[in-house]
């Protein structure tokens, strides 16, 4: 090395060593955003890895790239399972303990205009047990069944299985009878609400409980209405549908049911018309917030993309 290489090598390497031992930045999701970063290269990869991801996820005719644990979609119309994964595995189920509430219930014949009371017995304690009727609140049991299948009540499942012959322990009873009478053979509930993890069920007895399910108009027109209000005392209070899709004026929704605790995670059973064919959908421990309503969407789409596909080449088979 030269005298003039030295002095350079000098100069240099203290900027070097400098920006090798600083320290990166710690990202978290409380952090500001970054700025963007003025190397148009490094955004040009970043963009390029998202759409990589993008397309790793996006829907094929021959897999919907569902994000579900426990998956199952069953064509009704011809009782053929066109997927599944992980359908035979009992899981919890949380709230879509509900739907079998709501039959029980039915089954039993009970006045649905009856005025039944919310009292202190149906106040669960713990995470998830959040409930918006007070205690004293009085409605009608079909007020109370309402409130269960389309908002998830957890109070109102709970006075409904209480105001059942013989209480709490007699309607668990007749909630296991009718999931064998189903054929339900996976299938085991210790109360009415859902938020016992030891409420369980495959996907492939959910499909069974659906389609059960969808046979009682009742149970059809509550859990699909988008909102209810009812009187709390001396406030009327607004209820919405935990499913965001019986809004969407793209669906066909017959029957459906959300559910989630944190042993279960996020939840959606359906019964739907698409493309002309009744389909029922169980997606079970989906991951995020939002992923079960988009599993939803891609089952969708894969079904539609795999019946173009049969149309077209019967088209072609016949040209």
């Amino acid at each position: 090395m030269n005298r003039g290489q030295a002095f350079l090598w000098a100069v240099v390497a203290p900027l070097i060593f400098a920006g090798a031992l600083r320290p990166a930045h710690a990202t978290s999701d409380t952090d500001s955003p970054s700025p963007r970063p003025p190397a148009h290269r490094h955004h040009h990869r970043h963009h390029h890895r998202l759409r990589g991801l993008a397309n790793a996820m996006s829907v094929t005719a021959s897999d919907p790239k569902l994000r579900s644990t426990s998956a199952l979609v069953l064509d009704e119309t011809d009782s053929k399972v066109l997927y599944a994964r992980r359908a035979d595995v009992p899981k919890p189920i949380a709230s879509i303990t509900k739907l079998m509430t709501a039959l029980v219930v039915l089954d039993a014949g009970q006045p649905l205009d009856e005025q039944l009371e919310v009292t202190r017995e149906d106040c669960a304690v713990g995470r998830g047990a959040y409930s918006r009727l007070a205690v004293g609140t009085r409605l009608t049991r079909a007020d109370l069944l309402h409130l269960a299948l389309m908002s998830s009540e957890n109070r109102a499942a709970h006075a409904l299985g209480r105001n059942y012959p013989g209480g709490v322990p007699a309607f668990v009873r007749a909630m296991n009878a009718k999931a064998r009478a189903l054929g339900m053979t996976s299938t085991h509930f210790v109360e009415p609400t859902g938020l016992s993890s030891d409420n369980v069920a495959s996907a492939e007895d959910l499909a069974k409980l659906v389609t059960a399910a969808s046979h009682n108009a009742t149970i059809r027109e509550f859990s699909t209405d988008s909102g209810y209000a009812v009187r709390v005392r001396r406030h009327i209070v607004q209820y919405r549908n935990t499913d965001s899709l019986v809004s969407n004026p793209t669906w066909d929704i017959i029957v459906q049911k959300t559910g989630y605790i944190s042993e279960a995670g996020r939840c959606l059973v359906m019964q739907a018309v698409i493309e002309g064919r009744k389909v029922a959908i169980v997606l079970l421990d989906s991951f995020g917030k939002y992923t079960r309503v988009a599993d939803a969407r891609r089952v969708r789409k894969w079904m539609e993309m795999r019946l173009s596909q049969r149309s077209a080449r019967g088209t072609g088979s016949t040209a």
